[in-house]
Protein backbone atom coordinates (compact mmCIF):
# COMPACT_ATOMS: atom_id res chain seq x y z
CA UNK A 1 0.00 0.00 0.00
CA UNK A 2 1.13 3.52 -0.67
CA UNK A 3 0.39 6.57 1.41
CA UNK A 4 -1.24 8.16 -1.62
CA UNK A 5 -4.70 9.51 -0.85
CA UNK A 6 -7.78 9.47 -3.06
CA UNK A 7 -7.41 13.22 -3.60
CA UNK A 8 -3.82 12.66 -4.74
CA UNK A 9 -5.03 10.01 -7.18
CA UNK A 10 -7.50 12.45 -8.72
CA UNK A 11 -5.14 15.41 -8.88
CA UNK A 12 -4.33 14.86 -12.53
CA UNK A 13 -0.55 15.15 -12.06
CA UNK A 14 1.27 13.51 -15.02
CA UNK A 15 3.15 11.05 -12.80
CA UNK A 16 0.11 10.06 -10.75
CA UNK A 17 -1.29 6.61 -11.59
CA UNK A 18 -5.02 6.26 -12.27
CA UNK A 19 -7.35 6.00 -9.30
CA UNK A 20 -7.66 2.48 -7.86
CA UNK A 21 -9.81 2.37 -4.72
CA UNK A 22 -11.85 -0.13 -2.73
CA UNK A 23 -14.90 0.58 -0.56
CA UNK A 24 -16.70 -1.89 1.69
CA UNK A 25 -20.52 -2.01 1.68
CA UNK A 26 -20.99 -5.36 3.39
CA UNK A 27 -18.46 -7.27 5.50
CA UNK A 28 -20.49 -9.87 7.39
CA UNK A 29 -20.78 -13.56 6.48
CA UNK A 30 -23.62 -16.10 6.46
CA UNK A 31 -26.52 -13.83 7.39
CA UNK A 32 -27.08 -10.12 7.90
CA UNK A 33 -26.75 -9.16 11.56
CA UNK A 34 -27.96 -5.61 12.19
CA UNK A 35 -28.26 -4.28 15.71
CA UNK A 36 -26.57 -2.29 18.45
CA UNK A 37 -23.71 -4.79 18.80
CA UNK A 38 -22.66 -4.51 15.13
CA UNK A 39 -23.24 -0.83 14.39
CA UNK A 40 -19.57 0.14 14.02
CA UNK A 41 -18.34 -2.66 11.77
CA UNK A 42 -21.70 -3.25 10.09
CA UNK A 43 -24.15 -6.10 9.65
CA UNK A 44 -24.59 -6.30 5.86
CA UNK A 45 -23.37 -9.36 3.98
CA UNK A 46 -20.54 -9.21 1.42
CA UNK A 47 -20.33 -6.42 -1.12
CA UNK A 48 -17.13 -4.61 -2.12
CA UNK A 49 -16.87 -1.74 -4.62
CA UNK A 50 -13.76 -1.30 -6.77
CA UNK A 51 -12.96 1.78 -8.84
CA UNK A 52 -10.32 1.12 -11.48
CA UNK A 53 -10.04 4.48 -13.17
CA UNK A 54 -13.40 4.87 -14.92
CA UNK A 55 -14.30 1.18 -14.53
CA UNK A 56 -16.67 0.04 -11.77
CA UNK A 57 -16.39 -3.51 -10.43
CA UNK A 58 -18.39 -4.96 -7.55
CA UNK A 59 -17.33 -8.09 -5.70
CA UNK A 60 -20.32 -10.08 -4.42
CA UNK A 61 -23.96 -9.07 -4.14
CA UNK A 62 -24.95 -9.55 -0.51
CA UNK A 63 -27.24 -7.18 1.38
CA UNK A 64 -24.59 -4.47 1.09
CA UNK A 65 -25.45 -4.24 -2.62
CA UNK A 66 -28.70 -2.42 -1.87
CA UNK A 67 -27.13 0.70 -0.28
CA UNK A 68 -24.40 0.66 -2.93
CA UNK A 69 -27.02 0.66 -5.67
CA UNK A 70 -28.84 3.57 -4.09
CA UNK A 71 -25.58 5.53 -3.84
CA UNK A 72 -24.82 4.85 -7.51
CA UNK A 73 -28.26 6.05 -8.60
CA UNK A 74 -27.83 9.30 -6.65
CA UNK A 75 -24.94 10.16 -8.97
CA UNK A 76 -27.54 10.89 -11.64
CA UNK A 77 -25.80 8.98 -14.44
CA UNK A 78 -26.39 5.54 -15.99
CA UNK A 79 -24.44 2.84 -14.19
CA UNK A 80 -22.06 0.54 -16.05
CA UNK A 81 -20.90 -2.23 -13.70
CA UNK A 82 -19.37 -5.69 -13.63
CA UNK A 83 -20.61 -7.81 -10.71
CA UNK A 84 -18.09 -10.55 -9.88
CA UNK A 85 -19.66 -13.23 -7.69
CA UNK A 86 -17.61 -15.62 -5.59
CA UNK A 87 -20.51 -18.10 -5.42
CA UNK A 88 -24.26 -18.31 -5.17
CA UNK A 89 -24.94 -18.94 -1.49
CA UNK A 90 -27.70 -16.59 -0.39
CA UNK A 91 -25.56 -14.28 1.72
CA UNK A 92 -23.58 -13.40 -1.44
CA UNK A 93 -26.44 -12.90 -3.94
CA UNK A 94 -29.52 -11.86 -1.95
CA UNK A 95 -28.92 -8.16 -2.73
CA UNK A 96 -29.42 -8.64 -6.48
CA UNK A 97 -33.22 -8.21 -6.52
CA UNK A 98 -32.76 -4.92 -4.64
CA UNK A 99 -29.96 -3.43 -6.79
CA UNK A 100 -31.45 -0.15 -8.06
CA UNK A 101 -29.34 0.11 -11.27
CA UNK A 102 -30.81 -3.20 -12.44
CA UNK A 103 -34.17 -1.43 -12.72
CA UNK A 104 -32.79 1.52 -14.73
CA UNK A 105 -33.17 1.05 -18.49
CA UNK A 106 -30.15 3.29 -19.15
CA UNK A 107 -27.77 1.17 -17.04
CA UNK A 108 -25.66 -1.85 -17.97
CA UNK A 109 -25.08 -4.70 -15.51
CA UNK A 110 -22.86 -7.69 -16.28
CA UNK A 111 -23.07 -10.54 -13.75
CA UNK A 112 -20.09 -12.90 -13.79
CA UNK A 113 -19.64 -16.20 -11.94
CA UNK A 114 -17.17 -19.07 -12.31
CA UNK A 115 -18.10 -21.63 -9.67
CA UNK A 116 -21.08 -23.43 -11.21
CA UNK A 117 -21.12 -26.81 -12.90
CA UNK A 118 -21.82 -26.64 -16.61
CA UNK A 119 -25.44 -27.81 -16.29
CA UNK A 120 -26.19 -24.72 -14.24
CA UNK A 121 -25.83 -21.03 -15.03
CA UNK A 122 -25.90 -17.97 -12.85
CA UNK A 123 -29.04 -16.79 -14.60
CA UNK A 124 -30.83 -20.06 -13.81
CA UNK A 125 -29.79 -19.79 -10.15
CA UNK A 126 -31.13 -16.24 -9.94
CA UNK A 127 -34.32 -17.27 -11.74
CA UNK A 128 -34.84 -19.92 -9.08
CA UNK A 129 -34.26 -17.44 -6.24
CA UNK A 130 -36.57 -14.87 -7.85
CA UNK A 131 -39.53 -17.19 -8.33
CA UNK A 132 -42.61 -18.21 -6.36
CA UNK A 133 -42.89 -19.03 -3.55
CA UNK A 134 -39.49 -17.53 -2.71
CA UNK A 135 -39.84 -14.12 -4.37
CA UNK A 136 -42.80 -12.21 -5.89
CA UNK A 137 -41.22 -10.97 -9.15
CA UNK A 138 -39.01 -12.72 -11.75
CA UNK A 139 -35.61 -11.76 -13.21
CA UNK A 140 -37.42 -10.28 -16.20
CA UNK A 141 -38.42 -7.29 -14.07
CA UNK A 142 -34.88 -5.92 -14.52
CA UNK A 143 -35.01 -3.07 -17.05
CA UNK A 144 -31.26 -2.54 -17.37
CA UNK A 145 -29.16 -4.16 -20.06
CA UNK A 146 -28.45 -7.08 -17.73
CA UNK A 147 -26.30 -9.94 -19.02
CA UNK A 148 -24.88 -13.08 -17.43
CA UNK A 149 -21.38 -14.37 -18.09
CA UNK A 150 -20.45 -17.80 -16.75
CA UNK A 151 -16.79 -18.83 -16.82
CA UNK A 152 -14.64 -21.55 -15.27
CA UNK A 153 -12.62 -20.71 -12.16
CA UNK A 154 -8.99 -20.49 -13.20
CA UNK A 155 -9.68 -18.39 -16.28
CA UNK A 156 -8.30 -14.86 -16.67
CA UNK A 157 -10.89 -12.22 -17.53
CA UNK A 158 -10.45 -8.82 -19.16
CA UNK A 159 -13.53 -6.98 -17.96
CA UNK A 160 -12.43 -3.53 -19.13
CA UNK A 161 -9.42 -2.19 -21.05
CA UNK A 162 -6.49 -2.22 -18.64
CA UNK A 163 -8.35 -4.21 -15.96
CA UNK A 164 -7.31 -7.86 -15.72
CA UNK A 165 -9.06 -10.30 -13.39
CA UNK A 166 -7.32 -13.56 -12.52
CA UNK A 167 -9.41 -16.26 -10.88
CA UNK A 168 -8.99 -19.51 -8.99
CA UNK A 169 -11.25 -22.16 -7.47
CA UNK A 170 -11.67 -22.04 -3.69
CA UNK A 171 -12.39 -24.76 -1.15
CA UNK A 172 -16.04 -24.17 -0.23
CA UNK A 173 -19.24 -26.25 -0.30
CA UNK A 174 -20.84 -25.91 -3.79
CA UNK A 175 -17.69 -24.18 -5.04
CA UNK A 176 -16.45 -20.60 -4.98
CA UNK A 177 -14.08 -18.35 -6.91
CA UNK A 178 -11.24 -16.17 -5.70
CA UNK A 179 -10.35 -13.01 -7.63
CA UNK A 180 -7.21 -10.98 -8.25
CA UNK A 181 -7.92 -7.61 -9.89
CA UNK A 182 -4.89 -5.99 -11.55
CA UNK A 183 -4.92 -2.38 -12.68
CA UNK A 184 -2.26 0.28 -13.29
CA UNK A 185 0.50 -1.86 -11.82
CA UNK A 186 -1.37 -2.62 -8.60
CA UNK A 187 -3.40 -5.60 -7.43
CA UNK A 188 -6.22 -6.48 -5.06
CA UNK A 189 -7.15 -10.04 -4.09
CA UNK A 190 -10.58 -11.08 -2.85
CA UNK A 191 -10.47 -14.55 -1.32
CA UNK A 192 -13.54 -15.29 0.73
CA UNK A 193 -15.55 -18.40 1.53
CA UNK A 194 -12.60 -20.73 1.45
CA UNK A 195 -11.23 -23.27 3.90
CA UNK A 196 -7.50 -23.68 4.36
CA UNK A 197 -5.88 -27.15 4.38
CA UNK A 198 -5.08 -28.89 7.65
CA UNK A 199 -1.36 -28.50 6.94
CA UNK A 200 0.48 -25.95 4.84
CA UNK A 201 -1.09 -23.33 2.59
CA UNK A 202 -3.54 -23.79 -0.30
CA UNK A 203 -1.24 -23.60 -3.36
CA UNK A 204 -3.97 -22.12 -5.57
CA UNK A 205 -4.59 -19.31 -3.09
CA UNK A 206 -0.88 -18.70 -2.65
CA UNK A 207 -0.35 -18.40 -6.40
CA UNK A 208 -3.27 -16.00 -6.74
CA UNK A 209 -2.33 -13.62 -3.94
CA UNK A 210 1.48 -13.63 -4.14
CA UNK A 211 2.93 -10.12 -4.09
CA UNK A 212 -0.47 -8.41 -4.08
CA UNK A 213 -0.97 -4.93 -2.67
CA UNK A 214 -4.12 -5.82 -0.73
CA UNK A 215 -5.64 -9.14 0.34
CA UNK A 216 -9.26 -9.32 1.49
CA UNK A 217 -9.62 -12.75 3.10
CA UNK A 218 -12.23 -14.99 4.74
CA UNK A 219 -11.62 -14.65 8.48
CA UNK A 220 -14.90 -16.05 9.79
CA UNK A 221 -13.26 -17.88 12.68
CA UNK A 222 -10.31 -17.78 15.00
CA UNK A 223 -7.85 -20.66 15.05
CA UNK A 224 -9.36 -21.79 18.37
CA UNK A 225 -12.90 -21.82 16.93
CA UNK A 226 -11.92 -23.52 13.69
CA UNK A 227 -11.22 -26.91 15.26
CA UNK A 228 -14.95 -27.45 15.81
CA UNK A 229 -15.86 -26.19 12.32
CA UNK A 230 -13.66 -28.20 9.99
CA UNK A 231 -15.48 -28.79 6.71
CA UNK A 232 -17.68 -25.70 6.97
CA UNK A 233 -15.76 -23.92 4.19
CA UNK A 234 -14.26 -20.96 6.05
CA UNK A 235 -10.90 -19.83 7.38
CA UNK A 236 -9.40 -17.78 10.23
CA UNK A 237 -7.79 -14.41 10.70
CA UNK A 238 -4.58 -16.05 11.89
CA UNK A 239 -4.43 -18.05 8.63
CA UNK A 240 -4.96 -14.81 6.72
CA UNK A 241 -1.83 -13.35 8.27
CA UNK A 242 0.19 -16.52 7.70
CA UNK A 243 -0.77 -16.40 4.02
CA UNK A 244 0.06 -12.68 3.83
CA UNK A 245 3.49 -13.30 5.34
CA UNK A 246 4.38 -16.24 3.12
CA UNK A 247 3.01 -14.66 -0.07
CA UNK A 248 4.61 -11.23 0.48
CA UNK A 249 1.24 -9.48 0.56
CA UNK A 250 1.63 -5.81 1.42
CA UNK A 251 -1.55 -5.43 3.46
CA UNK A 252 -4.29 -7.78 4.69
CA UNK A 253 -7.93 -7.07 5.46
CA UNK A 254 -9.89 -9.33 7.81
CA UNK A 255 -13.31 -9.96 6.22
CA UNK A 256 -16.50 -12.08 6.26
CA UNK A 257 -17.09 -11.66 9.99
CA UNK A 258 -19.07 -14.33 11.83
CA UNK A 259 -22.64 -12.99 12.35
CA UNK A 260 -22.25 -13.52 16.11
CA UNK A 261 -19.11 -11.40 16.25
CA UNK A 262 -19.82 -8.10 18.03
CA UNK A 263 -18.02 -4.80 17.56
CA UNK A 264 -16.22 -5.45 20.85
CA UNK A 265 -15.13 -8.88 19.62
CA UNK A 266 -13.79 -7.39 16.39
CA UNK A 267 -11.92 -4.73 18.35
CA UNK A 268 -10.09 -7.53 20.18
CA UNK A 269 -9.20 -9.20 16.87
CA UNK A 270 -8.08 -5.87 15.41
CA UNK A 271 -5.71 -5.30 18.32
CA UNK A 272 -4.28 -8.82 18.11
CA UNK A 273 -3.89 -8.64 14.33
CA UNK A 274 -2.14 -5.27 14.48
CA UNK A 275 0.32 -6.68 17.03
CA UNK A 276 0.87 -9.77 14.89
CA UNK A 277 1.20 -7.94 11.54
CA UNK A 278 1.18 -4.12 11.71
CA UNK A 279 -1.06 -2.46 9.16
CA UNK A 280 -3.64 -5.26 9.12
CA UNK A 281 -7.21 -3.94 9.00
CA UNK A 282 -10.57 -5.34 10.07
CA UNK A 283 -13.13 -4.57 7.36
CA UNK A 284 -16.03 -2.33 8.28
CA UNK A 285 -18.86 -0.87 6.28
CA UNK A 286 -17.92 2.46 4.72
CA UNK A 287 -14.17 1.85 4.93
CA UNK A 288 -12.44 3.09 1.77
CA UNK A 289 -8.81 2.45 0.82
CA UNK A 290 -6.61 3.61 -2.04
CA UNK A 291 -4.19 1.15 -3.56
Amino acid sequence: MTARTVSDACSGAPDTPPDFTVRFWGVRGSIASPGPDTVRYGGNTPCVELRCGDALLVLDAGTGLRPLGEALMRQGEPVDVDLLLTHSHLDHICGLPFFAPAFDAASRVRIRAGHLERERTMRSVLECMMSAPLFPVPVEIFRADCTFHDFVSGETLTVKPGVTVRTTALNHPDGATGYRVEFAGRSLCYVTDTEHPAEGRDPAVMELVRGSDLLIYDCTYTDAEYAARVGWGHSTWEECLRIADEADVKRAVIFHHDPRRSDADLDVIATAAEARRPGTLVAREGMALPL
